[in-house]
């Protein structure tokens, strides 16, 4: 069973919207471990605009699953990640302005630097996944950085589900078959809910984790925070369902 790591960045950014503490990122965090998520995820971003460093460093306290920090590794982020030492670090090569993750690293252009960066985490204890497209040259390229895991972007997987699902997942699971040949351990996020995630896990040879977090948080205003948890644990359960 692939585990469900829960993206609280849209409740920081509800409580930046009217300052104060409301909804308390913390008590969030603690909340959606009580209903049964296995991680934590954050990506704060240089603006600070939803997650900010310092709640970084309260959560790191406090979480007792798998705590994720995504994001790129500039100095400060590397900074941060250094002082707090989370289980997982996930390098995610997104622009300063962007809105929302939107691409996965070249992992040919960039090896140098990821290998450096990589090995620099790792020395520390921390395991390391690096954000890719589903290519085999990318694959391929991450496998020579050293880092332990790749997480699959599937934006491009949850945009086409609905029109082709086999065509969707057709590039998502070649790779992910190449990563188990080649050793690396398979995270996937982006754009993933509770229409597409179940045939994401059928399909996907090897995948040991998903970070989801807008799907899940608008799902929750519907059904509530503890409910939506449970649906989503659901959606990765392999056991088979009666007909």
């Amino acid at each position: 069973m692939a585990k469900l790591s829960v993206n609280i960045n849209k409740i920081a950014t509800i409580r930046n919207a009217r300052g104060g503490n409301n909804p308390d990122l913390i008590k969030v965090a603690l909340d959606c471990e009580r209903f049964g998520a296995q991680g934590i995820t954050v990506h704060p971003r240089p603006d600070e605009r939803h997650i900010r460093y310092q709640d970084v460093l309260d959560l790191k306290n406090v979480v007792t699953t798998e705590f994720n920090i995504e994001g790129n590794p500039t100095p400060d982020f590397l900074e941060l990640v250094k002082k707090v030492k989370p289980e997982q670090v996930t390098l995610v090569p997104d622009a300063p302005d962007a809105i929302t993750s939107n691409a996965g690293w070249d992992t040919v252009k960039h090896q140098a630097f990821l290998k450096l960066t990589i090995k620099e985490l790792k020395d520390l204890g921390m395991r390391v996944s690096i954000f890719v497209d589903p290519l085999a040259e990318m694959v391929e390229a991450a496998k020579e950085t050293g880092t332990d895991r790749i997480e699959l972007y599937t934006e491009a997987y949850a945009k086409n589900y609905h029109q082709n699902r086999e065509a969707a997942i057709a590039p998502y699971k070649s790779v992910a078959m190449l990563a188990q040949k080649l050793g690396l351990g398979l995270n996937a996020g982006h754009d993933l809910d509770l229409d597409n995630l179940k045939y994401l896990h059928q399909n996907l040879p090897g995948l040991l984790e998903v970070s989801i977090g807008h799907a899940l948080i608008c799902d929750a205003l519907y059904y509530g925070l503890e409910n939506t948890i449970q649906l989503y644990l659901r959606q990765l359960d392999p056991t088979p369902t009666l007909p």
